[in-house]
This record gives structure tokens, sequence and C-alpha cells, in this order.
């Protein structure tokens, strides 16, 4: 069976808008506070640039969560690969998409549809293998931005929906279906975002043009052009991507934006460098596109080990430092000036692709290394100690909530066949094999974890059957909301971890829940709807799976 056959078959008090009112639901301390501001809405994807996923409103508490009522539901009509987004919301309006890029902006308050935009896509969409799917629109400057699912960003008129411009910035053609299956972000006018392609033979990019009017503006190689780091030609077919958003620090004008594994995946005997940027934490001035900073975590990646997730912020001694996740299994304090190391800890409890990370250094202890013509099991599996579904941090608590997974798999090294990369959704795994195991001595299974950030060190852990796959939002009401593969949306005790609320919504969630306020009312949105390749690829190792029903709607609450 080929490799790319192996993968399709694994396939606060009321706030009433007023200075008073606000005063009223954010301690006066967090005044002015970093993550506090504006929150009666949810601006950008992580609703703050510190990627913290938390909402200041505390009118929902530990004591009223229970009253919690349907307020509205939307149903985009289209169930593909479920609703990966995080909605958007700024003042009473909700953007959102849906399958095959399909925009919408939403009254936030009923649930009614304002405006619907459904782009013309390229055919080649139909072959591409991340189709269908976004995780979600960019809005600012009175534009909503999009990338699309044939290469393009897109900015439409934020009270019509109208098409301003369109750009195309890949030839999915030659670049195997390269997309934008994340929503492009803001530094101040310029637009950036990065494609997939991590496991697919390209030369990663991340591409950037002028907000206002669509004009390309820089493009950052993530496959440095460098023969130590990458011998021979095999910078041409490395992979290397940033498929999911950054974030955009204006007071420096840095993008903080992670990069994915090296390509092939798994064989690495023709790239035996370093294969930078790939794996790595990268730090780019939003004006020129340069570099300012690098961190590299997983150097020569040969197992999958993404280091795409969010970059979360928070205070150490006074300053401000960085968490990473990676799909290694690890997690990288650094300081976010300059990237600095200040720590490394083990986020998954079953690691065996090294025996650790200096926390000084930054260095792999005894990598084992996958090999041709041998079944080697390496924990964590290549969808990550967790998948992309983002965690959230608390700064009543102090505790930043993340899921996690605890699944392994069986590896056996190959050299792709040139005949089997000709198509467009063809990838490069570098396998002959690949299959989905329990950890050892173990069943497989998923947590919700209550961390120090800065150490790791755990408050409390809920553990489940199967891995959710939901991002986590956490609030000023000491609450913690995500939701599981089954369609059950929880509402936890932020400092307890306790079960509060539940609620079952008929398809598992997978996007990002959101908080904001209309009119004096707190809402809490879940995108539901089972969706992504994370579902099929999980499937191995939990078979219920394949009999989970899909969906896509976005479900409101509020209090009765």
């Amino acid at each position: 069976m080929t490799a790319s056959r192996n993968m399709f078959r694994l396939s606060a008090a009321l706030l009433a808008g007023s200075a008073l009112s606000f005063m009223t639901a954010v301690p006066a301390m967090a005044q002015g506070k970093a993550g506090f501001e504006d929150p009666n809405n949810w601006p950008e994807y992580h609703r703050t640039s510190n990627a913290w996923r938390f909402s200041p409103l505390n009118q929902i508490t530990r004591e009223n969560v229970k009253k919690l009522k349907v307020a509205w539901v939307h149903q985009p009509g289209n169930i593909t690969h479920g609703l990966q987004a995080t909605p958007i919301v700024i003042d009473g309006v909700m953007y959102s998409i849906s399958a095959n890029n399909n925009v919408w902006a939403i009254d936030a308050a009923t649930g009614k549809t304002l405006w619907n935009y459904a782009p013309k896509l390229d055919k080649i969409v139909d072959q591409v293998f991340y189709g269908a799917a976004s995780r979600g629109v960019t809005v600012g400057r009175g534009k909503v931005f999009l990338g699309t699912l044939d290469g393009r960003f897109i900015a439409l008129d934020q009270k019509t929906g109208k098409e301003l411009w369109s750009t195309q910035l890949t030839n999915p053609k030659t670049q195997y279906g390269a997309l934008f299956s994340a929503p492009p972000q803001l530094a101040g006018n310029v637009l950036f975002g990065g494609t997939t392609g991590g496991d697919q033979p390209i030369s990663g990019k991340i591409y950037a043009v002028n907000a206002d009017t669509g004009k390309p503006a820089w493009t950052f190689d993530v496959i440095k052009n460098d023969p130590k780091s990458w011998p021979g030609d095999s910078g041409k077919v490395g992979g290397g991507s940033a498929w999911m958003p950054g974030t955009y620090d204006a007071k420096t004008d840095t993008i903080y934006i992670g990069t994915s594994n090296a390509a092939p995946d798994y064989y690495n005997y023709d790239r035996k460098g370093d294969n930078l940027y790939t794996a790595s934490l990268l730090a780019i001035e939003g004006k020129t596109g340069k570099l300012k900073w690098h961190r590299q975590e997983v150097p020569n990646d040969s197992w999958d080990y993404d280091s795409a997730y969010e970059a979360l912020v928070v205070q150490k001694d006074g300053k401000d430092v960085i968490v990473h996740l990676n799909k290694g299994g690890f997690v990288f304090v650094m300081d976010k000036k300059d990237g600095a190391l200040e720590n490394v800890w083990q986020f998954s409890e079953n690691v065996n692709w090294v025996k650790g990370i200096d926390p000084k250094t930054g260095a792999l202890i005894d990598p084992v290394y996958p090999e041709i013509d041998k079944t080697k099991t390496f924990c964590p599996n290549l969808l990550g100690a967790r998948s992309w579904n983002h965690g959230a941090y608390n700064p009543g608590t102090g505790l930043w909530y993340s899921h996690a997974m605890e699944v392994c798999n069986e590896v056996v090294a190959g050299k792709d066949d040139p005949d089997n990369l000709k198509a467009v959704s063809a990838l490069s795994l570098g396998i002959e094999s690949i299959k989905l195991v329990a950890p050892p001595n173990s069943k497989p299974h998923g947590r919700l974890d209550a961390r120090d950030p800065l150490t790791g060190k755990v408050k409390w852990s809920i553990k489940y059957d199967m891995p959710p796959l939901s991002s986590v939002l956490t609030t000023a009401g000491g609450l913690v909301f995500t939701g599981d593969l089954e369609g059950k949306i929880f509402g936890y005790d932020a400092d307890t971890g306790k079960e509060l609320w539940s609620f079952n919504s008929g398809s598992g969630l997978r996007g990002g829940p959101v908080s904001y306020s209309v009119k004096g009312k707190q809402y809490i949105v879940f995108p539901t709807g089972l969706g992504s390749h994370a579902p099929g690829f999980l499937a191995g190792a939990f078979p219920q799976i394949k009999d989970l029903p899909g969906g896509a709607a976005l479900i409101a609450f509020t209090l009765e």
C-alpha cells in the first residue's frame, strides 16, 4: 500500500456599555492590563494578541452557569468537515466561516444572518488534500479578510460582504494544493499568513500583502537557503509552512508565528541538517518580513512534530515570556524579546522519541529516529501531544488550560516513490507504513489539564476516553468551557475542574468557543460539528469515532 493511500485510510457584573459598568465588571487592578481590553468583543483570533483566549466578562459565574440556556442557533447549511473556526465578534456582529470559504455576518444577539459571501473557487480545490474547512476570518480596517482553499487572500467590505480585492499567492497545481486553512492576520496595514505544506514536497512560505489594496508586500521563506541546513536539493522539497495563525505585537512591530515539520516527514536520510526554519517559532518584523529571531524546537524533525501552535504570552519575574507547545510533547518558555530560553517542560505523559530536552539550551537528549525496514513506536503520534486546538490562560487563576492526547504511532520509514507524488493531493510522508497505537501499558485517551504555564505543574486534570479536539475558553467568571468528540459541551470550575454545566450539541466540537456582550448581556458561542482530518487519523486508535455524526452549527448561550 502506498504512503498516500495509507494516509487516506487513516483518513463579571453586568456590562451595560458605559465606563462605569465596565469598572464593575472587571477588577480595578485589571484596568488597562493586557488581556482585559475591549471586554465586550472578541476582535481577534485569540481575542487578544497574547493568545490567552480569556474573556474579562463575569456576568456568567460559577454560581449561575447552570442557568445557561440556548439563545440562538445558526446553521450554515454545509456540514463538510464541521465548523473549525473561532468566530470574531465586534459591536454586536459575529463574523465566521463555514465549509468552502463561505463567510457569514451574523447578528450576535439573535443569530440572524446579515450577509453571506460565497467565493468562486478554482476547481483545483476538489483535488487538494486539506480541503473544505477554514479556521476563521480576520476583521479590521473596515474589512473582513480570509485565506482561501485555492491559495488567495480576499478582503470583503465589513458592512456588506462585497468583495473588495482578491490576490492569488500560491499556485495549487504546482505547490501540491498549498492553501490557506487558517485566517491571515493583521500586522498594522500588512496582512500575513502561511499555507499548508509541511507534509508536501514544496518549499514553504509566509506571505504578506497590503491589507487595503491586496498588493504583495513581502514573502518569508520558511526553508532557509543554507546548504548546511538543507544539504543538496533537499530544501526544494523540504515542506515547511506556517499553517496556523500568528500573533502580532504592535508595540514592537513583531509577528510571532510557528512553523511546521520538515518533509519527507519520517525519512530524513536526504536532509541531515537542522532543516531551518521548520519546527520553529519565528519573530518577524511586520513591515518588512525580516527575521528578528528564531527558536528551533525540533531540529531535523523526523517525527512530524510541528511547532505551529499558539504563542502564549505571560509574565515571569516582571517580563513577558512566550509559552509555546509543540507536537513533540514539550513546552518551551522563552523571553519574548529575543527568544532566550527560560525553561522546557514535558507536557505529554508518554514521550520516547527523546530522553528529554535540555531546559537551558533546548538541545535534544538522545533522539531516536525512524528507520527503513524497521517498525518503531513513537510517542506522541503524528497529530501531536495535542492537535492544533488551542488552550486558554486565566490571569485570575494563573493557570493554562489545554487539552492533551496520549496516543502513539508505529512507523516504518521509506523513501517516497516519485510516481506517488504526482497528484495535487500527494503527501511526502517518507513512510512504508504508519499505524496509531496505544501508549505502552495504558489505553489511548485524552485530557484537559490545568497547569502553571511556566513550570508545567498540574493543578487539576480531567480524563476523557477520546481526545477532545475543541479549543478552550476561560472567563473572569471563574469558568473553563470546552467540548468533546461526541458533542458534549462542558463548563468547569476554573479553580478545581469541577463540572458545573453541560449540554449535548449533537456533534463533536473542533472550533473555538468565544464570549462577548451585546446590550449588557453576556453570550457564549460554541462552533459545533465534528471535522478535519484529525478524527479520521484518530479512528485508528479509537474505532468508535467512525460512528460519530457530522454537523455544523453555531450555538449561542446566555443566562435565563
